[in-house]
């Protein structure tokens, strides 16, 4: 009795750990990565033509040298966790303002198809990138000059970010070689999130934390190209991160609905826009308080249809893309990845400063890729 209540417990966990993940067919032993045990499986009933194998990959009926072939393009594929990430189901959506009232750059509306990925839950927090500094500084990989985190042997052409020695809206502090994340009007800033970031600091964190778990980094910090055929973390693409914040919706203002509330999101509320319906007007209430940034812990509003958070409002989410005000007239329609070059790196979600109209989903900012701001953030994606 004492055993099967265990291993009804152990089930029921790892059913909750497989909740809002896609399973991969070729992690044959269902045990969270792609290795050498599953290669044993798949060898135990090499060319046995069972319908009903774990080990038939491709589910053609026999295990063969096709079974083993996705079992090798799969090698070292480790399961997301699904607290941190959420599984955003390929699809097709329609892309831009359908109002007609934004910018030009928002049109024309157009039909665009994505594979399936993962994405953050939630943005980056002061606590999460703070990690990554002491970790990056103990390598030796960056420097720190006037309090701002430069790239190491870069000299100041790639800036990462600011600390609050050269920026009192850094809620990172550095001292005597450590970094710690502050306090604002007596509030731990530990889970709100990470302000001042560059692009560049933002690829950079990415490569780390694929590297921390073992995954393939992306992008490569001398030419700062994205390799999309790696399985590491990296930013969405500008089509990713848009079908994502819609969280199933179609021709919606914003990731719930057409109206926009302080209850819905952190923003700068103006009676400027019909679709902007707050009871209460300007910063937010709630976290107007100390020193700017008036930002939010992640995850204080609501989640959209795909269980995401704060994809309108709090901070900007540096997206991969270089930015083109016509892309949406000349670029593909099937998995677009941006210009292949350009000067300005895409933005999108709106901030706590920012009015109701830049909160729209369809809404289009962009920046110089080395630039740093106190509502400038960052949200991961994993490809699956």
């Amino acid at each position: 009795m004492k055993w099967a209540t265990i291993l009804l417990a152990v089930a029921v966990a790892m059913a909750v750990e497989s909740a809002g993940r896609a399973a991969n067919p070729a992690d044959i032993n269902k045990d969270g990565i792609v290795d050498p045990l599953d290669l044993a499986v798949l060898a135990g009933d090499w060319l046995a033509e069972e319908a009903s194998s774990p080990a038939d990959i491709n589910t053609d009926g026999s295990v063969d040298m096709f079974d083993l072939a996705l079992l090798c393009q799969n090698w070292r594929w480790i399961a997301p966790d699904p607290c941190e990430l959420a599984f955003i189901p390929g699809g097709t959506f329609e892309m831009g303002d359908s109002f007609n009232e934004g910018l030009a750059s928002e049109r024309p509306v157009h039909t665009v198809t994505l594979g399936s990925f993962y994405i953050g839950r939630y943005t980056v927090t002061n606590q999460q990138y703070r990690d990554y500094l002491d970790s990056a500084l103990a390598q030796g990989l960056v420097t720190i000059t006037s309090g701002i985190v430069y790239k190491a042997a870069s000299g100041t052409s790639y800036p990462y970010c600011d600390t609050s020695t050269s920026s009192s809206y850094s809620q990172i502090a550095y001292s005597d070689g450590v970094f710690t994340v502050r306090t604002k009007g007596g509030r731990s800033m530990t889970d709100d999130p990470m302000v001042r970031v560059t692009w560049y600091g933002a690829a950079a964190y990415c490569n780390w934390r694929s590297e921390q778990e073992g995954r393939e980094p992306c992008y490569n910090l001398s030419t700062w190209e994205c390799d999309f055929g790696k399985r590491g973390y990296r930013l969405p693409t500008e089509a990713q991160w848009e079908y994502a914040a819609r969280g199933g919706l179609s021709g919606k203002r914003f990731p719930w609905g057409d109206t926009i509330t302080h209850s819905q999101a952190n923003y700068y509320s103006s009676s400027s826009y019909s679709y902007d319906t707050s009871p209460t007007r300007g910063f937010h209430p709630t976290w107007k308080s100390g020193a700017e940034p008036y930002t939010s812990p992640v995850g204080s509003f609501s989640p959209n249809g795909y269980d995401l958070h704060d994809m309108a409002g709090n901070v900007w989410e540096w997206c991969n893309d270089w930015y083109l005000s016509t892309y949406y007239s000349s670029g593909p329609h099937t998995n677009p990845t941006g210009p292949p070059t350009g000067s300005s790196r895409m933005l999108r979600g709106g901030t706590w400063r920012g009015d109701a109209s830049v909160c729209r989903v369809a809404y289009r900012n962009y920046n110089e890729p080395s630039y740093r701001h106190y509502s400038y953030g960052l949200r991961l994606v994993l490809a699956p």
